[in-house]
């Protein structure tokens, strides 16, 4: 039963962006910002790798790390909680969502008051802590409401929730969602509750996300469609208006949230549980607390070596982030950063895939490991983190095998090939030269050529490996000929191994070495 586990650390970014000035950026790191508190601990992703991805050389690295890691650079032209989730889903943003430093203009809040029937204050970029300090006393005495945006695309609504009950709250959360179309359709309207007296209030855990609907198809609508499950974790919900999650729930603290993505462990299903933590950006991030901040990633780290530790056979979890938002740059909004990503379960393989661009990347290569044919925008690099099965582990052991006796006398370029047929049996050949060089026979059609003369005609994988001196060194590809017979009797899409060492192999198919093939349906 396969599932994946997407944990998004929310602002945990790891490193500007080149782009970063262009969002009014500089000099940010998150993680490098959090990591130089007290409160910071790094204990279990130090094990899985993260101090080994590309910008991190600030943080302890892992020489025998258990997962693959990578730095993803984002493609969206954006740094909001939006345009992030919906690239990891697969959508990429080209054009930046409306941004109001000015405030709303005045056919925006004129519709707004109509609707609503209450006034509005404020009306400008503001922080969510300072505008309740600002504007709450004016708002409880007139019921009007805190209206506030900040450098993202948001359209924010304090209230008091004595003055306004929550559902008022949410369902002016809705109007808002309806005016704000076309030109000014932002990202999300924020329900912003908050109680207390005069110089002390508190906003609530009762936040809630009203975002627009994703351009296109996503990796969530995607695996829904295919009858697989969605289970949403946090605001996960709201972040996609809902499309293409089949089970939610909503959360009020990272707590919270890592509880029911432990217990989800527990539940049957085959697909995605999507999670966000919300903490780290909303209580750490815009408010400037580095060591809040420091504090709750520790909390996290402690905690997922129990997750890690009750993951299934065939669980992957990714972790990764949506966007930065440095506790300790000039300003309190989110930065432009990379991103990082690490990818842990027993089917993936430990490997460094150095900076990726897209986020995107992350929804591509969950379908493939689901097995569905989403790729969104992205491309997927399931391949290059999966390990062997044990299907591969055979056939490059028989390949190794096989290249032993490989007859070299000329060129000492020895060749070992072995062939999987479809129902398991493994045929071997090497590479045997004559002193005319023309009669020469490459490995892998003396291991095809063997089978098919044995009368098997269906296969299913292929490993190859070469290096001179009868060691196996580096990744050398099938010369034309082989593919070209390969092309004769293998589907485009049967793997190929081209083996690297006696352990490391690159996985390819048979249409990517011979595109555009001449094959026997030319024939017909």
């Amino acid at each position: 039963m396969k599932r994946a586990f997407i944990i998004v650390l929310d602002s945990l970014g790891a490193g500007e962006m080149p782009d970063a000035r262009l969002f009014g950026d500089h000099d940010c790191h998150t993680l490098k910002r959090i990591s130089q508190s007290p409160k910071f601990r790094f204990e279990t992703l130090k094990k899985l790798g993260m101090g080994n991805i590309d910008g991190q050389e600030f943080l302890p690295q892992e020489e025998n790390p258990a997962a693959a890691v990578c730095r993803i650079a984002e493609r969206s032209m954006g740094k909001d909680t939006t345009i992030g989730h919906w690239e990891i889903a697969g959508v990429v943003s080209p054009s930046p969502m409306p941004v109001y430093p000015d405030g709303f203009p005045a056919e925006i809040l004129d519709e707004f008051t109509k609707l609503t029937g209450r006034g509005v204050l404020c009306n400008r970029p503001y922080s969510g802590t300072e505008v309740i300090k600002d504007y709450g006393e004016e708002h409880v005495k007139t019921g009007k409401l805190i209206v506030y945006t900040s450098a993202d695309s948001v359209f924010q609504i304090a209230a008091h929730e004595e003055t306004v009950p929550l559902e008022d709250l949410y369902e002016y959360c809705r109007i808002a969602r309806k005016i704000l179309t076309g030109k000014h359709a932002v990202g999300r309207v924020i329900a912003r509750p908050f109680t207390g007296t005069p110089g002390n209030y508190t906003r609530t855990a009762n936040r809630h996300d009203f975002s627009l609907l994703p351009p296109k198809q996503t990796l969530l609508d995607a695996l829904s469609a295919a009858g697989k499950t969605v289970y949403a974790i946090g605001k996960i919900n709201d972040i996609f208006a809902g499309s293409g999650v089949t089970e939610k729930v909503y959360t009020h603290s990272n707590t919270e949230g890592m509880k029911y993505a432990l217990e989800a462990l527990d539940k049957d299903f085959e697909g995605l549980c999507f999670v966000n933590l919300v903490d780290f950006d909303m209580l750490y991030g815009h408010r400037q607390d580095i060591d809040g901040y420091a504090a709750a990633f520790s909390e996290f780290d402690s905690w997922l070596e129990t997750f890690i530790g009750s993951m299934g056979e065939e669980d992957v979890l990714f972790i990764t982030a949506d966007h930065g938002c440095d506790p300790g740059d000039d300003h309190t909004d989110h930065t432009r950063e990379h991103i990082p990503l690490v990818v842990y379960g027993k089917p993936v393989a430990p490997v460094n895939l150095g900076t990726r661009k897209g986020f995107c990347d992350i929804a591509a290569t969950v379908a493939e490991y689901l097995g569905i044919s989403y790729r969104g925008d992205g491309t997927g690099f399931w391949r290059d983190i999966a390990a062997p099965t044990a299907e591969e582990k055979a056939v490059c052991k028989a390949a190794l095998e096989a290249q032993k006796a490989a007859y070299v006398p000329y060129s000492h370029f020895a060749v070992g090939a072995a062939i999987m047929t479809a129902d398991g049996k493994i045929y071997k050949g090497c590479n045997i030269e004559s002193a005319s060089y023309t009669p020469t026979n490459c490995a892998e059609r003396t291991a095809i050529f063997k089978a098919v003369s044995e009368g098997d005609r269906e296969f299913k994988l292929i490993a190859v490996c070469s290096g001179k001196n009868g060691k196996s060194e580096s990744a050398f590809p099938p010369c034309g000929v082989c593919r070209q017979v390969m092309a004769e009797f293998c589907k485009p899409e049967m793997p190929v191994l081209v083996m690297k060492d006696g352990e490391r192999f690159d996985r390819l198919t048979l249409g990517e070495l011979l595109p555009h093939s001449f094959t026997p349906d030319f024939m017909e």
